[in-house]
């Protein structure tokens, strides 16, 4: 493709990080290949729908999504409608019929090729559709476009998962674990930091699996401690860590690195016995229980962040109501709630005794309202002390306040600070002290540089 020539492409990523980091990586693959990246769809020449279809509701928006973007090519100058990802992964045929619209579809391990599938594309008039093993694990000297602001990126440090929970289609459309070497993760990081990153989120289907699977058994806490050396790396923070594999030593890093944010995302699901052995949780209530108890008495600050599923089959009333009790005793920081999904191909899908969809909603709404009122209290009890708060700009309800995250909320899931007094550049990280709070978010005001 010649210079002048260059067609203008936009890709918009559903889903969850890890699927971020795949989009990135293909605008790295076509930013190279000569495309130039757009975020005005209304101007692209090719559009790309970057899917996922985790569950039900991430499915819908997928769909939607696609049957809106595919509008622009008959209103606006887009020729190519590109689907990939999780959707194509799991539903080619289904979707190469009901959708003639779309011209190419690209599963989970062939997206780094997609510059030059959309090459063989203009030679046909042919829906293409390549969605293979998804085996693909990318590496640190392939092309990676950030899409995220320049002070932040997630760090994908394994793919795929081995743990095999009944409710999760993920290794059927990622694979089995498959951890990246620790020295190309180390020599990614080092290109995000020296590009301006001060945040490194570490991200995977479980981060606690890392390093299992290659033959020198690299651990998450070696690949910490090598990240905590890095100078102009300001924070560390932990995503998506699997409860049977928070290790002491673990606890331990958190407690005593600096860099390492006092925040980890513990994925739990329930706490009812019956309906973790359900679900094929290795760890059962008195573990879990225990771990927190534990997290909480050697890191007292510590933000720990859930994420709950109702509904899954066999759920009882008694079983909701002993979760709804542990959330209220617990106090979670942060709180995920997820109607369960009955995903056809899993084990969940074929148990007797499915919950309704009334009753699955009524039970996620009785969740949220009641962790409602544990994150007020909880943001009540740090009004005037202090946090260290990374700035992201100004505010959308108005550009007289800025805002930001503490190092205790993470990106996109969780609540803000909003900061009324001060100044500071978008990528700072200041001293507030906090002088209210709402249900989710804070608002202080700038003390100090950091």
């Amino acid at each position: 493709m010649s210079e002048h020539k260059k067609e203008k492409v936009s890709l918009v990523s559903l889903g969850c990080p890890k699927n971020l980091v795949d989009a990135e990586v293909m605008l790295g693959y076509l930013s190279r290949d000569h495309y130039e990246v757009t975020t005005d769809e209304t101007q692209a020449d090719i559009i790309v729908v970057n899917t996922c279809s985790f569950i039900k509701e991430a499915k819908q928006e997928s769909i939607d999504t696609i049957l809106d973007l595919a509008d622009r090519k008959h209103d606006a100058r887009c020729r190519l409608l590109i689907v990939t990802g999780c959707l194509p992964q799991r539903y080619q045929e289904e979707l190469a019929k009901e959708l003639p619209e779309v011209d190419i579809f690209i599963g989970t391990g062939d997206y780094p090729r997609i510059a030059e599938i959309i090459a063989e594309k203009n030679s046909t008039s042919e829906q293409l559709c390549y969605t293979g093993d998804p085996n693909f694990i990318y590496n640190d000297e392939l092309p990676r476009l950030q899409s995220s602001p320049h002070y932040t990126a997630y760090l994908k440090i394994a793919e795929g998962c081995s743990n095999n929970c009944a409710y999760c289609v993920i290794p059927a459309l990622r694979g089995a674990l498959r951890s990246r070497q620790l020295a190309s993760l180390l020599a990614e990081a080092e290109q995000l930091v020296a590009g301006g990153v001060k945040e490194l989120n570490l991200i995977a289907q479980d981060i606690t699996a890392y390093g299992k699977d290659l033959p020198d058994k690299p651990t998450l806490e070696q690949l910490i401690r090598e990240l905590a050396k890095m100078e102009g790396l300001k924070w560390i923070r932990l995503l998506y860590a699997y409860p049977d594999g928070v290790t002491d030593s673990l606890i331990e890093l958190i407690k005593s690195e600096p860099k390492v944010c006092k925040y980890l995302d513990l994925p739990i699901q329930h706490i009812s016995d019956p309906i973790l052995k359900q679900m094929k949780r290795r760890s059962g209530e008195q573990q879990i229980r225990t771990l927190i108890s534990k997290l909480r008495s050697e890191i007292p600050d510590i933000a720990i962040r859930t994420s709950l599923i109702v509904g899954f089959p066999g759920e009882t009333t008694e079983d909701f109501k002993k979760l709804l009790q542990y959330v209220e005793e617990t106090r979670f920081d942060r709180l995920g709630v997820f109607c369960y999904s009955r995903e056809e191909g899993t084990p969940a899908a074929e148990m007797p005794d499915q919950v309704s969809e009334r009753i699955k909603r009524e039970r996620h709404k009785k969740l949220m309202r009641t962790q409602a009122r544990v994150s007020f209290k909880h943001n009540r009890t740090l009004v005037e002390t202090e946090e260290e708060v990374l700035v992201e700009g100004y505010s959308e309800e108005t550009d007289l306040l800025l805002k930001g995250r503490s190092s205790r909320q993470a990106p996109d899931v969780d609540g803000l600070v909003y900061i009324t007094a001060g100044n500071a550049n978008v990528g700072d990280i200041v001293r507030l002290k906090i002088t209210d709070s709402s249900d989710y978010d804070l608002i202080g005001e700038i003390i100090c540089q950091v």
